[in-house]
């Protein structure tokens, strides 16, 4: 409980500048779509830092570690309250990036490291369950201050949150010694970090009309070299940052890839709904964040069922299923107008919110069902690393979308070019069911107890031969 406060903040924070990007951009000077680099660079510091976050709480103590994420969260969010440029804002988002890297993977790791195989899918689902509360409670406080105060307080808010993050942890996490890591890998650290970052910040400007789109396509290319650069490094170095033989494990493997593009539309979604509901309906940025807080409702309520519903029903039939029609209900929000009654968009985003979570409750089991205990840590920062890059893509096409559609009609955005991205990135989402249906038929069995039951009655020969 107390861990989770660091997935509360963090969490809280994303929805709530998603319902006050409109507020934002109008108060700094910019559009709301080219608002995406501020949404896109806190995921990519995410994706730079996490990596190391592992090697850094072994060498000075996991709760130091997790103590210094949080103040320098802290940091960040107290910047983004005295941006007044898109620029310093950017800025600001990656310092919020550089602590929230180091608060979600030391506690997640921890948890992976504690728990049997078959007890992962519980176990990430009470991990979760604080920190949905912020989802929850993020876009009504998000728009009750940005509509009746300044969007400034949706940054302040987190100052007493974190405060009270580092007493608890002082006073109740019990002080873990450091341990000796394996050597860090700095050259693959710096190659990663220009690799992820180039890359997805080449996509984001290539469709802002402010920025020359050569470079764009110059960032692009740098990220792609760093890339090659760095597999070709990874394979010579001992202990490579991000170990690509991890892939020769096939759920994990499919987990990553497959998963990849499901959280696209997982991105996307919070970024482009309340941009329809204020910049398309005309809602305020209360009644947007009153609309879209059910989303979360649908997370948390699956969570309670996800051991279970996997259990009856069979792991890869369950991720299959929920993955399609989560990809779905993201489609259908293409179909909404302003003339579409409230409570039909509500239960919608409420249904869609839970087929989502469930998928994701199994994704990350999937994760690391094939997984020796000694890659799990290699296993937890490759798949943080991939849902951080994933879910910046999805806001970066997303807003490519809208950008490329709304230059149609002298660059106002209408509802149809939220349609139109809408359907794109539920397409993209749904490619994920394809990856997971061409596992083996009994891919996932251990992580459920009908599969553990099945396997234990096997005779010895049996088990061995599938082995």
């Amino acid at each position: 409980m107390i861990l989770a406060v660091a997935l509360f903040m963090e969490q809280m924070d994303s929805t709530v500048i998603a319902t006050s990007l409109p507020a934002i951009a109008a108060d700094i000077g910019t559009s709301p779509i080219a608002l995406k680099l501020a949404v896109t660079s806190y995921l990519v510091a995410l994706a730079i830092f996490i990596p190391i976050s592992g090697w850094m709480s072994d060498r000075f103590g996991a709760r130091n570690i997790f103590r210094m994420a949080i103040f320098v969260f802290m940091i960040g969010s107290i910047a983004c309250a005295f941006s007044n440029s898109i620029t310093a804002f950017v800025v600001s988002r990656l310092i919020q990036g550089a602590g929230g890297s180091m608060m979600t993977p030391v506690s997640r790791l921890l948890l992976v490291r504690g728990t049997p195989r078959h007890e992962l899918v519980d176990a990430m689902a009470w991990l979760t369950i604080p920190a949905l509360i912020g989802p929850i409670m993020g876009p009504p406080i998000g728009g009750f201050l940005t509509t009746y105060l300044t969007w400034h307080w949706i940054f302040w808010i987190n100052v007493p949150i974190g405060v009270l993050g580092i007493i608890l942890v002082t006073r109740f996490l019990p002080a873990v010694e450091p341990r000796s890591p394996r050597p860090m890998d700095f050259p693959g650290f710096f190659l990663c970090g220009i690799g992820f970052s180039g890359f997805v910040f080449g996509v984001s400007v290539i469709s802002l009309p402010a920025v020359p789109v050569i470079y764009g396509y110059v960032t692009v290319a740098i990220g792609i070299l760093a890339g090659l650069l760095y597999l070709l490094h990874a394979r010579r170095a001992p202990y490579p940052l991000l170990d690509p033989k991890m892939f020769r494990y096939p759920m994990f493997r499919a987990a990553i890839l497959g998963a990849s593009n499901f959280r696209m539309g997982l991105g996307a979604l919070p970024f482009l709904m309340p941009l329809m509901l204020q910049l398309g309906f005309g809602l305020t940025p209360l009644q947007s964040g009153s609309v879209t807080f059910v989303s979360a409702l649908g997370s948390m309520g699956s969570k309670f069922a996800a051991s279970r519903t996997f259990n009856a029903f069979g792991f890869l039939t369950v991720i299959s299923i929920t993955t399609l029609l989560a990809a779905i209900f993201l489609g259908i929000n293409g179909l909404f107008t302003a003339e579409t009654p409230l409570f039909l968009i509500m239960a919608c985003l409420l249904i869609g919110g839970l087929f989502r979570s469930m998928a994701f409750s199994g994704v990350n089991a999937m994760a690391f069902g094939d997984v020796d205990d000694a890659d799990s840590s290699q296993a937890t920062a490759i798949n943080a690393v991939a849902q951080r890059i994933s879910m910046a893509m999805g806001v970066a096409i997303a807003g490519g979308i809208l950008e490329i559609s709304s230059s149609f009609h002298d660059g106002r955005l209408l509802i149809a070019d939220f349609h139109i991205a809408f359907f794109s990135v539920s397409a993209i989402s749904a490619l994920a069911c394809v990856t997971f249906l061409r596992l083996p038929h009994d891919a996932g069995a251990e992580l459920t107890a009908r599969g553990r039951k099945r396997r234990h009655a096997e005779p010895e020969e049996a088990v061995a031969e599938n082995s």
